[in-house]
């Protein structure tokens, strides 16, 4: 179990994450507040940093539940298909650097390589799921990693620890 802080870089808020590295998967859950909502989120990967499943839950709000079969298809909790995310394997929660960690660990990066990948972004406080491109670039191995918001044409530099965790993620958040 590994236990992990973060808080805005305005000050205002914090994240709690419990991740579970099991030998058959991972099992992150957080609950974090910020400027005007709090929420929790479930995400479960399989052994790869495949997402699996993912569960977001404003306070006082709704909840997004979406399934996935590790190969780019989703469903809703219903069973309904998510045509729509068809093709993204990551998922990019807007309220966390958590989720920087998944193409981080999946994509395993050699040093200089950049990959192209397509996310479900899920947008908190609204708690909807859209697709967008992004991509990684591998600066120094276990250190440092390059993202960039191809859609919304953001980029930064990302530094992580030996377990791919964000430490520091420039103007937004840091780890306590």
């Amino acid at each position: 179990m590994k236990t992990i802080r973060w808080e805005p870089a305005d000050g205002n808020g914090l994240e709690h994450l419990e991740v579970d590295l099991r030998r058959e998967g991972i099992v992150a859950e957080s609950a974090l507040a910020s400027e005007g909502f709090g929420a929790v989120y479930r995400i479960e990967c399989d052994a790869a940093w495949n997402v699996t499943r993912v569960v977001v839950k404003r306070i006082g709000g709704g909840t997004l539940d979406l399934l996935s079969d590790a190969q780019g298809h989703w469903t809703d909790s219903n069973g309904t298909p998510r045509d729509d995310l068809a093709g993204c394997i990551d998922i990019d929660i807007s309220a966390t650097p958590f989720t920087n960690t998944l193409p981080i660990r999946r994509l395993k990066l050699a040093e200089g390589e950049r990959r192209v990948i397509r996310v479900v972004y899920i947008a908190l406080p609204e708690l909807t799921a859209a697709p967008v491109e992004q991509a990684y670039t591998c600066i120094e191995r276990d250190r440092r990693y390059r993202y960039e918001g191809i859609t919304s044409r953001y980029t930064a530099e990302l530094p992580v620890d030996t377990d791919g965790f964000v430490m520091d993620y420039p103007a937004l958040f840091r780890r306590l």
